[in-house]
């Protein structure tokens, strides 16, 4: 009553409703805000060790021995004694040894009497018998029940919490009116503006959180293994569409008897989970894959956690991909959500042709800073052995009954290949295989026509659509070397790369990004939806209405680079088969972060200079963020404590802050060891072999090869430390996770250097946080002390 009584007091006086839904600034249009639900437990007894004392007692270390069995030995020695009866655990099978850099990541799943425990994981980062680091968040105990009195309800608890913070900032918004017409005789009445993110994370949140108890009033209960209730419920607070809402709660038993459901149609491993596909879900565009299995709650003293029997769903829909656990019995409360949205040697073409097109060259971020030029297909053979146009006739959707006879690769003369699927979807549909790509001919020849020409406001979707062409080979360019690039610096096939074929080279294959162009389903916005391995990354781009002519976010290089490092981020945290651990919170926020200082990095210079985020496409010389990236804390003064600031309660604000605390980190690298003017390295010999040229430091024996410069080197470590972070991480867990990337391939040379950039914003070994809540909120206080080794550096 609370939620909807604070909804119906903003939407009277403030306009909730409409103005939770776009996002104004100043007369630059309109950005549609995508619903999207976003919340879970933060579980009191995890934990990330990159200095495992205890990691190193229970074996010596023997650099011969297998990395999976030190990490079974280290697992049992470690946790053993706190297994009880019928508590195991398995080794995922994205578990992998990192060629680059020698370290084996283990992924590790709690099982408790057969089910999976959905969050108790273990990474534990093994290097030549010796663990490097682990994090950790099994369950301790065994399942039992919980009364009704301790049960935890964490949509409710979150949605209670949400709306507190609401409340208070509706009151300061109603003094601020009152202080102002006695000021100035101008009133403030942008309550959504005035709140941050806050309005649209209540409205996309909590509308529906009390339906389940409702349901559980007046509905009969469902048999405990049906999950079509507890589905049906989701489906009610995530779609967002009213009339979808209205329709099931208006007919429920009837949507219940639609949808159907089966069982897997082949044999599944012993120890993976048991999964059923549910068909006739409303607004859904697939069946949905479903399974039994725990999570954990905390306890009301928040000192432990409770199992909780939960139905996990992975809910694909025309803007969201759900990953979602929901109470198996009712009252059907939702525990947790996230939304996968903000994924014989090769036979090798005698003489395969390179296409040329006519793009803004990487490097250049947009239109407004120069020219198109014509560029040649500047493949990496190392990342994509067979060129951007070519892909295997057994894993293309588009030759699927085609019988090749002899041929193994079909070679294309469109914007379709191995890494990348670039079309148009001026639709905004799903379907994406018969949608228009240009055609660049047998000499595959990408040079189209782009001039923009300034319309009427009605005639400028129409302007847009006919320089499609460009638009789509362009970004078919710059999501073809980003794949490359990234594949560089360890995003490879079985890190959980996005390839149709991994040329045999491990992980699970047939996912190659869909990049559609001109989305229709919007504008004035972008996103990337990251499925586990072996399932297609979706990136959709959009254009921007904020200036005549449009602006494209195809063009945008920054843009699609933040939207595909998406992908980077979140295969690389918690393993390739687990796409929920940047979903909210810190972690999300850094799932943000990541994409601008990336993309920044891109961008930079040898000649130092501030760099906005989104400025072309937003029109906005200061771009969509609060503040550019900068080294002056006058112009940006991002630190830790930041994040308490209610404006900073959203995943875009809070990774606003950790880009600019690897800006830091970056920038202080490259005064240590100097700029590098291209972030690829060398291509490989003909042999194979990696020169070192001018980007890596001469090669130590069978040593990992180290970048020279700073901003090369910087790049490495984040995305090293990716890799050895724990799921659902933190600052501190991704701040020590880069220290530890740099002492295990620098033999931590830039121990102190690291620790002072990352203390100059607040995140030095004294910072801490209390009460930290799902949405990013807390009390943070900044700490700006190093170590002591490093008080004489």
């Amino acid at each position: 009553m609370r939620c909807l009584l604070i909804a119906s007091l903003v939407a009277g006086l403030a306009g909730l409703p409409s103005t939770s839904a776009h996002r104004r600034n100043g007369n630059e249009g309109s950005m549609k805000l995508r619903k999207s639900l976003g919340f879970g437990p933060v579980l009191p007894h995890a934990v990330f060790n990159s200095l495992p004392k205890d990691a190193s007692s229970f074996l010596p270390p023997n650099p011969n021995a297998d990395p999976f069995d030190v990490a079974r030995q280290f697992i049992d020695d470690t946790l053993g004694a706190s297994f009880s009866e019928g508590s195991s655990y398995r080794i995922r099978p994205d578990s992998y040894t990192d060629p680059m850099t020698g370290i084996t990541h283990v992924y590790a799943r709690q099982l408790i009497n057969g089910l999976e425990v959905a969050d108790g994981n273990m990474n534990i980062n093994v290097k030549e018998g010796r663990i490097l680091s682990y994090g950790n968040s099994f369950h301790n105990g065994v399942p039992s029940l919980v009364e009704d009195s301790e049960l935890r309800h964490p949509h409710r608890e979150f949605c209670a919490d949400l709306t507190t913070h609401l409340e208070k900032r509706y009151s300061e918004f109603l003094q601020l009116q009152s202080d102002q017409v006695v000021l100035d005789g101008h009133r403030a009445t942008d309550f959504d503006e005035w709140a941050g993110p806050l309005a649209h994370l209540h409205s996309s949140n909590c509308l529906y959180h009390e339906v389940p108890y409702e349901l559980a009033k007046t509905k009969p209960a469902t048999d405990l293994f049906d999950p079509r209730a507890a589905l049906l419920q989701f489906m009610v607070a995530a779609t967002p569409k009213p009339e979808v809402v209205n329709a099931i709660l208006g007919n429920y038993e009837s949507h219940l008897e639609q949808m159907t459901f089966s069982g897997l149609s082949h044999l599944a491993p012993v120890d993976e989970p048991s999964y059923l596909y549910i068909q006739g879900v409303p607004d859904t565009v697939n069946p949905v894959k479903s399974h039994l299995a725990y999570v954990q709650v905390p306890t009301k003293d928040g000192k432990s956690t409770d199992l909780n029997l939960v139905w996990k769903f992975e809910v694909e829909m025309q803007d969201n991909w759900y990953e979602v656990a929901v109470s198996a019995q009712a009252p059907h409360r939702i525990i947790s959500v996230v939304d996968w949205a903000s994924d014989a040697p090769l036979p090798k073409p005698s003489t395969p042709k390179s296409g040329t097109y006519k793009v803004f060259i990487w490097g250049m971020n947009d239109p407004s800073e120069g020219k198109r030029t014509t560029e040649e297909e500047n493949y990496d053979s190392l990342a994509s052995p067979i060129g951007w146009h070519s892909l295997p006739f057994v894993v293309d959707p588009l030759s699927k009954g085609v019988k090749p006879g002899k041929a193994f690769l079909r070679n294309t003369t469109t914007t379709w290949g191995n890494n990348v699927f670039a079309q148009e979807n001026w639709e905004g549909a799903n379907s994406y295989l018969n949608n228009y790509r240009p055609d660049g001919g047998e000499d595959l020849v990408f040079d189209f026509k782009y001039s923009p020409k300034s319309t009427e406001k009605g005639d400028a979707l129409e302007e847009a659509k006919s320089y499609i062409n460009a638009t789509v080979t362009q970004l078919f360019y710059t999501s073809n070397l980003v794949h490359d690039l990234y594949y560089r610096y360890g995003f490879t096939e079985v890190a959980g790369n996005f390839q149709q074929y991994n040329f045999e080279r491990g992980g699970r294959e047939g996912d190659a990004v869909i990049a559609n162009a001109q989305d229709g389903s919007g504008f004035n916005n972008a996103n990337f939806m990251t499925p586990p391995d072996g399932q297609n990354g979706r990136m959709r781009m959009y254009l921007w209405n904020t200036a005549v002519p449009y602006r494209d976010g195809d063009l945008e290089a920054g843009i699609v680079i933040h939207e595909l490092s998406h992908g980077l981020s979140t295969r690389l945290t918690g393993g390739p088969l687990n796409s929920g651990c940047l979903g909210w919170g810190e972690s999300g926020g850094m799932g943000e972060g990541w994409g601008d200082f990336l993309a920044t990095s891109i961008r930079s210079t040898e000649e130092y200079s501030d760099w906005p985020m989104g400025a072309w496409a937003a029109n906005r010389e200061g771009g969509i963020r609060n503040y550019p990236y900068s080294m002056n804390e006058t112009i940006n003064p991002s630190t830790y404590k930041t994040l308490d600031k209610p404006g900073y309660w959203g995943v875009h604000a809070i990774g606003e802050v950790w880009a600019e605390m690897l800006w830091v980190v970056e920038q202080r690298l490259i005064v240590e060891h100097g700029f590098s003017k291209t972030l690829f390295p060398p291509k490989p010999l003909e042999d194979g072999t990696i020169p070192e040229g001018d980007f890596y430091r001469s090669a130590v024996g069978d040593k990992p090869l180290i970048p020279k410069h700073g901003n090369t080197l910087a790049v490495q470590l984040v995305i090293n430390g990716m890799k050895l972070q724990p799921c659902s991480p933190s600052f501190f867990d991704a701040r020590d996770a880069i220290i530890l990337a740099d002492e295990e391939l620098t033999g931590g040379e830039n121990f102190c250097t690291l620790w002072k950039a990352f203390s100059e914003r607040g995140l030095g070994v004294d910072a801490n946080v209390q009460g930290r809540t799902p949405w990013g909120g807390g009390i943070r206080t900044n700490g700006y002390a190093v170590p002591k080794a490093c008080t004489e550096y």
